[in-house]
C-alpha cells in the first residue's frame, strides 16, 4: 500500500525556519501532483503548494515568496522549506499525492494523505 511519512515538523519563533520532509513507499514520479496542504487548530484546510510531475509549482497567497516546494524523484520524498515563519503559519501540515486527477493546483482533495507534522510558531 502506498504509504506517506511526514517529518521535519517543530516549534520555532517568529522568522525563523523549517524543512519539512515527505517520504513515500512508492515511485513519486508517477504522481500527477503532490501538495502540501495545512489545517489550523479547529479551521479547515487549506491548500500551502503544489508541485506537478514536470516540476511546476503553485503556492497559496499567504505563502508565496516564503515558502518552497521541492521534490526529490530519485529519493522518493517532497519538501516543503518555510522560511519567514509568522504565528499565523502554526498549523499541522500534511502532504499529499494524486494519481488519477492530472490538473496540479492548490487544493485539499487527494488521494493519498500523510498523518501530518505539526509547526508552531511563537511570537
Amino acid at each position: 500500500s502506498e504509504e506517506l511519512v511526514e517529518s521535519g515538523g517543530g516549534s520555532v519563533q517568529t522568522g525563523g525556519s523549517l524543512k519539512l520532509s515527505c517520504a513515500a513507499s512508492v515511485n513519486i514520479a508517477g504522481y500527477y501532483c503532490m501538495a502540501w496542504i495545512r489545517q489550523f487548530p479547529g479551521k479547515e484546510r487549506e491548500g500551502v503548494a503544489v508541485i506537478a510531475t514536470d516540476g511546476t509549482t503553485t503556492y497559496a497567497d499567504s505563502v508565496r515568496g516564503r515558502f518552497a516546494i521541492s521534490k526529490d524523484n530519485a529519493k522518493n520524498i517532497l519538501y516543503l522549506q518555510m522560511n519567514n515563519l509568522v504565528p499565523e503559519d502554526t498549523a499541522t501540515y500534511y502532504c499529499a499525492a494524486e494519481g488519477i486527477i492530472p490538473e496540479c493546483y492548490t487544493r485539499t482533495d487527494f488521494e493519498f494523505w500523510g498523518q501530518g507534522t505539526q509547526v508552531i510558531v511563537s511570537s
